[in-house]
């Protein structure tokens, strides 16, 4: 009997490394940041096993996420197909290397390889619903802009504080965004917005995840008003209602978020899988601020913000 014993423990340790070897492991989410001479690029990745094939996708510095052309592993290297060549532009290849943890190599564009690739895995975020709440406390004062910063060049900021309201004055394009100095981990928000006609803003959660105001025509209905920019279109039939309040309850947890607009339940404890373009940081770990659109297009009202966060 022991002889028995002894053979399954020596083939179950011989299976168990053989076994975890064969997983992929560049699968799984990845915050990434690119550094190329002109700056750097804060993107996301995911990589899963399809039916025996690699598939993705990609978060870039802006806009979207999309999927990802190809990918393989080639020895120890991953090579991504970001972006496949066009009339005007070559292909766009990440070459990268891992230790589980990290991965770290270069971004190929034509010739060109200046660019590095770092990133580590993004965390699970999995927290249970706290059971008690602080009480509403206001961000906004209503007669300046305490508590609240603009985010790249002033000069370019149309933000400021009028009749109560946190007004983003922006006659034509351009612009700044703005957030709050103060950093928030787990937190129930409330928000009130008008966004005009052809409006564009968004209320980004610690400064990585953009629930969508306003418009961006109608074509997809993850880029329409309150949709998880990218990932996600909103629940229910609730019109734009551009030029009117509307009203934003978004309780955040982790990265589960449900979101409620005018009573109506857009997102009911929906994963935010990663970041949404134009972000702070990366660092999804980490608590962040509020952050507000404000580099586009509409004169954006924003009132009535409060925050409540978990109870000790």
């Amino acid at each position: 009997m022991k002889t028995i014993y002894a053979a399954i423990a020596v083939a179950a340790t011989l299976l168990g490394p053989a076994s975890s070897q064969t997983k992929n492991p560049f699968l799984g989410r990845w915050d990434i940041v690119v550094t190329s001479p002109r700056g750097t690029a804060n993107q996301w990745m995911e990589l899963v096993d399809k039916d025996g094939k690699l598939d993705g996708r990609i978060q870039p510095g802006g806009g979207a996420v999309r999927p990802i052309v190809a990918a393989k592993v080639d020895g120890s290297h991953l090579i991504v197909t970001v972006s496949a060549a066009t009339d005007r532009a070559p292909e766009v290849l990440w070459d990268v290397t891992t230790d589980g943890k990290k991965i770290t190599g270069v971004q190929k564009r034509g010739d060109n390889s200046e660019t590095k690739v770092e990133g580590v895995r993004a965390p699970e975020l999995k927290r249970p619903m706290p059971k008690a709440w602080t009480t509403p406390e206001p961000l906004l004062n209503g007669k300046d802009l305490t508590g609240w910063e603009v985010v790249g060049k002033p000069e370019l900021s149309h933000w400021l504080a009028r009749d109560g309201e946190l007004v983003n004055d922006n006659q034509g394009h351009g612009g700044a965004n703005i957030k709050t100095t103060r950093k928030f981990d787990d937190f129930k928000l409330h928000i009130e917005v008008n966004c005009p006609e052809h409006g564009n803003s968004g209320i980004y959660l610690r400064g990585r995840y953009e629930i969508q105001v306003g418009t961006e025509g109608g074509a997809d209905p993850t880029h329409e008003m309150g949709a998880i920019y990218g990932y996600r279109a909103p629940d229910g039939n609730v019109p734009l209602g551009l030029g009117s309040w509307t009203t934003f309850d978004i309780t955040f947890v982790g990265r589960t978020v449900t979101v409620v607009r005018d009573g109506v339940k857009l997102h009911d404890n929906v994963e935010i899988p990663g970041i949404t373009g134009g972000v702070l940081d990366v660092n999804e770990g980490e608590p962040g601020p509020f952050y507000l659109q404000g580099d586009h297009q509409g004169v954006i009202r924003y009132r009535n913000i409060t925050v409540s966060v978990p109870k000790k």
